[in-house]
């Protein structure tokens, strides 16, 4: 055989084995990677069900505490007229600062997307947004029942407080630093006839939610159940006065 021809035969060789070895090594990469991903996420979700362990925990612990301190100040108050006074005045503040659960006569008022538009069956000067219910538009809510005198109110069983946030996260609702979504079901406590009368006013807010195309639902209800607001209030400014 002449040399070019064994040249030749050699230089295709190696580029097979070039091309194979490249392809193997290319495969391990990839295994590799996968197999990494694969640790990581196992990693996170480890992680995640260890937080939410310690959290449910903190919770219980949390719960029992507040139940032997109530028994405290139970004992403490037996048979003194102006202790017990101050556990009433307690356990207003309490109330008021949406610490505690509340029961009473209302209204639920529910606020939906509506699911049946989508961009392709509206008009093109039309706008998707005004289908969906936006932060600013539970604000408005709560200002219109808080006017209308609630005495508490709950944005799908998140407590309403006077240090409570309401914001929007890209397309997320955010309450109380816990994001909502659709249906949006408020409560709020107080005159059935007075809230539900302020909420049905012609011209006001919620009739323009229902005619820029929100799903509106508004309904009287007797012993509504208010949850206790969960998280924890903090003071930066505020000081006693002595």
């Amino acid at each position: 055989m002449s040399k070019w021809k064994i040249a030749l035969t050699l230089g295709l060789v190696c580029f097979v084995l070039t091309i194979g070895i490249s392809v193997q090594l290319k495969t391990v990469d990839d295994s590799n990677s996968t197999v990494s991903q694969t640790l990581t996420n196992n990693e996170l979700r480890d992680q995640v069900l260890k937080f939410k362990e310690k959290y449910d925990k903190a919770t219980v612990e949390l719960e029992q505490s507040e139940k032997k301190l109530e028994e405290i100040r139970l004992q403490s108050t037996q048979n003194d007229s102006t202790a017990i006074n101050k556990e009433e005045e307690i356990k207003l503040d309490n109330t008021l600062l949406g610490l505690t659960d509340v029961t009473g006569n209302g209204i639920v008022l529910t606020l939906s997307d509506n699911g049946s538009v989508r961009k392709s069956n509206i008009g093109a000067l039309d706008n998707i947004e005004n289908y969906l219910v936006h932060a600013i538009d539970l604000l408005e809510v709560v200002n219109v029942l808080k006017n209308a005198g609630a005495e508490a109110i709950s944005i799908n069983d998140q407590r309403i407080t006077n240090f409570t946030d309401i914001y929007c996260a890209g397309n997320v609702i955010q309450v109380n630093g816990q994001k909502i979504g659709s249906p949006l079901e408020i409560k709020a406590i107080g005159s059935p006839e007075l809230l539900y009368g302020s909420l049905k006013i012609p011209g006001g807010y919620v009739q323009l939610l229902e005619d820029t195309g929100v799903i509106v639902n508004i309904r009287k209800e007797e012993n509504i159940t208010i949850r206790k607001y969960d998280g924890i209030i903090k003071s930066q400014y505020l000081r006693n006065v002595n």
